[in-house]
């Protein structure tokens, strides 16, 4: 799995989220989770693609499913990376149906 990078981003704007993404990489990627960060990810390709977040923990002893969002085909999707998505290595860990032309990235409002 690839570690994505953390870019920053002014609460105002001022910076284009498909500028700082990176192809996905086709084993997963891992995120950094906190509060203010979230995952983009893009689909450039002509099929819907599927971003899956695991998330490690319990409640009241269940596991916690996993996340799963559907980016229809041209379209970009953003999900909050919260803590609970924290795995062991403290990153979130993230897989895909496919990675033709999806592209990610990692954003932190600045503070």
């Amino acid at each position: 799995m690839a570690a994505l990078d953390i870019v920053t981003v002014p609460v105002n704007g001022g910076i284009g989220l498909e500028d700082s993404a990176v192809a996905a990489s086709a084993g997963g990627d891992t995120a950094p989770v906190g509060p203010g960060r979230f995952l983009y990810v893009m689909n450039g390709d002509a099929a819907p693609h599927t971003a899956t977040v695991a998330t490690p923990g319990t409640a009241s002893g269940l596991p916690l499913p996993e996340v799963a969002v559907v980016v229809p085909a041209g379209e970009s999707a953003i999900l909050p990376l919260t803590a609970v998505f924290r795995g062991v290595n403290g990153r979130a860990s993230v897989t895909y149906d496919a990675v033709t032309a999806v592209s990610v990235a990692v954003f932190e409002l600045e503070r």
